[in-house]
């Protein structure tokens, strides 16, 4: 199980799923570019020592990651406010990696395309969406539920 970021435009949610998966033990991948200088305090600040910690690997674009992802028998799981599968009702694999699109805009239709399955997380009323650290935070909490990591 790991976790990817598209495009991360916001440095704070970054050092936050980075400090997440440190502490869950699972890998995550950045896939850029960033929208922020990776020494940026404000992802040391949110990730504190755990970035030392951490097993992440930078991707330099989507098509490094996908090709990363095929190679490695990664099945890619978007998070998405398109999807019609909530995510407690998805059936979760050891090797899925929880992607998740960049905090302004979502992915591109091209990613949306090429991803294994798409889950949502449901929200009351007609709110646009949770914050992305969040909203990776829930689904990977169910994920390794599902495959009795936690």
């Amino acid at each position: 199980m790991r976790i990817a970021m598209f495009q991360p435009d916001i440095a704070q949610n970054a050092g936050t799923l980075m400090r997440l998966s440190a502490c869950m033990g699972i890998g995550i991948d950045i896939i850029e570019p960033c929208g922020f200088l990776w020494n940026d305090n404000k992802l040391k600040r949110a990730g504190m020592d755990y970035i030392q910690k951490v097993n992440y690997k930078r991707h330099t674009s989507w098509n490094a990651f996908k090709d990363y992802s095929v190679n490695n028998n990664h099945r890619l799981i978007l998070l998405t406010t398109k999807a019609e599968n909530s995510y407690t009702k998805f059936d979760f694999k050891e090797n899925d990696i929880l992607l998740l699109g960049q905090e302004s805009c979502g992915v591109p239709q091209e990613v949306h395309n090429n991803v294994d399955g798409r889950v949502v997380i449901p929200m009351y009323g007609d709110f646009r969406s949770i914050n992305i650290a969040t909203a990776g935070a829930m689904v990977l909490g169910e994920a390794l539920r599902q495959i009795g990591k936690i």
